[in-house]
């Protein structure tokens, strides 16, 4: 395994870096002062397309998407540590049009679209004109079992008609939000995993009810996760993404890389806490002496380092197995990363806030933000259990598929059938 970065990769990781750091981390007091005098929590501030506009003309613009066609041609292990620096702001991802859920419905459109589809609504979505959401968790199911899904899909004649209701659709809440991916089930007698379909739904349809926006711990997150109604939706037949059944398998092949961009944004939101943690312990006297020379905080500190490098190795990793031998040889890694990742960006984070006090809860720094987002992602893409649930299985599958040749296994484990 060779997780080397490529000549292109290290200059795009110089400019992005350079663009973070001088670009976005000064704008991020503006974007939130125009966000609030808005009187709208999802309100697209004047300073974000300023961004974008300097992005876009340093050629630093959908380096998310590996189709050359439609984005810059990147390998998963070549966008990794891009999507870290991203990760470092709460607004770093969408400078670069880089921002989810519109990464991986553009992905869906660039893999799954038909030409038509791709012309009306994957243009814009590159351009950066309009948002889209992703419509699938439900409130009265456990959706983290996406065979639950109860919200509707029906042919009638030359349309579908959707009925349902969905939460946590992520970006709805924008006003540029104007696609939806809808999924729901369009045949509930077919096999399990061909009862679902996906299909796309332009948020001006008849039908459609906003019916309130999610806070996430008391954060109006600028995305906006909205709960919609869905009552008599009709759109036409050709929005149906691939065919009726495919609708699983278009989701799985949406996560993959997707759980990619979200653990290498967690890593860059821990590495950031773990600048602040390093300046705040050399700057700050308590007791008589500084932070940095006590022994607890310095235990964080090397605990902080060796944890990231050891979550970062395990990213590259599964980045360099799906450039390899592909999204599905690779989930086991996947899998474990979705829980590494987050779970090791917490701790990080917690250890910052600690020595921060007071300010590490407060809107002075990105921490108490950057927490809520970490601790949802532990839920979304997938509970940590569900991950635990399906590495387990694997890695049984795999001890188990050949004879032991440790003898100790031979002669004290019972045989399995």
């Amino acid at each position: 395994m060779d997780f080397a970065h490529s000549a292109r990769a290290r200059e795009l990781i110089a400019q992005v870096r350079e663009f973070v750091e001088q670009e976005i981390y000064p704008a991020e007091t503006l974007h939130r002062e125009q966000v609030e005098a808005s009187g709208d929590p999802h309100h697209h501030p004047p300073v974000m397309e300023e961004l974008k506009a300097k992005a876009r003309a340093a050629g630093l613009w959908n380096l998310f998407l590996p189709d050359e066609e439609w984005g810059a041609g990147l390998s998963n292990l070549e966008y990794a540590p891009l999507a870290e620096w991203m990760g470092r702001s709460v607004i770093g991802s969408e400078p670069f049009n880089c921002n989810a859920p519109d990464t991986g419905n553009m992905e869906v459109l660039a893999q799954y679209g038909t030409r038509e589809q791709q012309e009306q609504w994957l243009r814009p979505l590159l351009d950066g004109e309009i948002r889209s959401c992703f419509a699938m968790t439900e409130p009265d199911v456990a959706s983290s079992d996406a065979t639950n899904i109860r919200a509707s899909i029906e042919r009638d004649g030359d349309d579908y008609v959707l009925n349902g209701r969905k939460w946590w659709t992520t970006g709805a809440a924008r006003k540029r939000c104007r696609l939806a991916i809808f999924m729901g089930k369009s045949n509930p007698e077919a096999d399990t995993y061909r009862q679902q379909s996906m299909i796309l739904v332009p948020l001006d349809t008849a039908g459609i009810e906003h019916v309130r926006n999610l806070q996430v711990f008391g954060f109006n997150e600028g995305e906006g996760h909205a709960e919609i109604q869905f009552t008599g939706v009709r759109v036409p037949a050709d929005h149906l993404l691939q065919r009726e059944g495919d609708g699983f398998a278009i989701a799985q092949g949406r996560l993959g890389p997707g759980r990619i961009h979200h653990c290498m944004r967690a890593i860059g939101m821990a590495e950031r806490a773990l600048e602040l943690l390093c300046r705040r312990a050399a700057g700050r006297n308590a007791f008589g002496t500084e932070l940095a020379r006590q022994g607890v905080v310095r235990e964080w500190i090397a605990d902080a380092r060796c944890e990231l490098e050891q979550a970062r190795l395990l990213v590259l990793k599964a980045a360099w197995m799906m450039d390899e031998v592909g999204n599905k040889e690779a989930r086991k890694e996947i899998g474990m990363i979705k829980v590494v990742a987050p779970n090791t960006a917490l701790r990080v984070l917690d250890r910052a806030i600690q020595l921060w006090g007071g300010a590490g809860v407060s809107q002075d720094t990105p921490m108490a933000q950057h927490w809520a987002h970490l601790r949802t992602l532990r839920l979304a893409d997938g509970p940590d259990e569900v991950h635990r649930l399906q590495i387990a299985r694997m890695e049984l599958r795999e001890q188990l598929a050949n004879e032991p040749t440790d003898p100790v296994a031979t002669a004290l484990a019972p045989a399995h059938g």
